[in-house]
């Protein structure tokens, strides 16, 4: 599956798609109230005669279609960015849900039909949990309760009780949504998984750490894990092209270096 190089090479930009498209909107509305503003302010010169006159300038009437011709560009190439953008958070979307498809596919039980439809990459993040206002934090604030239940589940993940602690990940993933402890959940829980051996959903567990913060502490571990989780699969293909997206975005690190071990392990080109 090689249409998943875009995808992992794009990953990182429409997790920022949101604020973009807000800014990109913002720029086109002010660009198209300062050509209003323009028009009127032209239209008044050229009907007083102070562009020919030379109240205004000499070349007024040259300056004025020069700075014309500019905001006509302008809103033009913003309307190509945003055209560009929305190209690129619908590809990446495309892109994941077609991993997640072949990810079912290879998945004992898995119910292609039931699998529940791709959120955008980048759209709207889920509603915060209220947080406990009297508790202090220097870090991202953590819903009430949620500290607790993720330490609960590395805990039993530490005590080698594989099933329980990715039954506790699973439900951690589906109480905190967006928390900002999410990346190491579903990458634990892709641990615990794999250490039972159902290495399908460990893939899906790597997948949703990396996409979920492709920048994130856990990312190039997670696209890692995700590469070899692939290969044990046997989508070789696949794999060497994520493996391979390691290097790319993560060079210089330990999880580059394990990559390219594990893409010699599977004869990648």
């Amino acid at each position: 599956m090689r249409i998943l190089v875009l995808c992992l090479s794009l990953l990182a930009l429409p997790a920022f798609a949101q604020d973009r498209t807000q800014t990109l909107a913002d720029i086109k509305a002010e660009l198209s109230a300062l050509m209003s503003e323009f028009t009127a302010l032209k239209q008044e010169l050229v009907t007083t005669g102070a562009a020919t006159t030379g109240a205004a300038g000499g070349d007024a009437l040259q300056r004025l279609d020069s700075i014309e011709a500019e905001l006509v560009r302008l809103t033009s190439k913003t309307e190509e960015v945003e055209l560009k953008l929305n190209r690129v958070v619908s590809d990446g979307t495309n892109r994941v849900g077609d991993l997640e498809f072949r990810l079912c596919e290879v998945t004992e039980g898995c119910d292609i039909a039931a699998l529940p439809e791709t959120p955008v990459l980048g759209g709207d993040a889920p509603e915060p949990v209220i947080v406990d206002p009297v508790t202090p934090s220097t870090g991202p604030e953590l819903a009430i309760g949620e500290q607790a239940d993720f330490d609960r589940a590395r805990e039993v993940l530490a005590s080698g009780d594989f099933r329980a602690a990715a039954d506790l990940l699973a439900t951690y993933a589906q109480s905190y949504p967006g928390g900002p402890l999410m990346q190491e959940a579903q990458f634990l829980r892709g641990e615990a998984l794999t250490q039972l051996g159902e290495t399908s959903n460990a893939a899906r567990a790597y997948l949703e750490a990396f996409s979920g913060a492709p920048d994130g502490a856990l990312a190039g571990q997670s696209l890692l894990k995700l590469g070899q989780a692939l290969g044990d699969l046997g989508q070789v293909p696949e794999a060497c092209v994520t493996l391979g997206e390691v290097g790319t975005r993560f060079a210089g690190t330990v999880d580059a270096t394990a990559a390219q071990v594990s893409m010699q392990g599977l004869g990648c080109p």
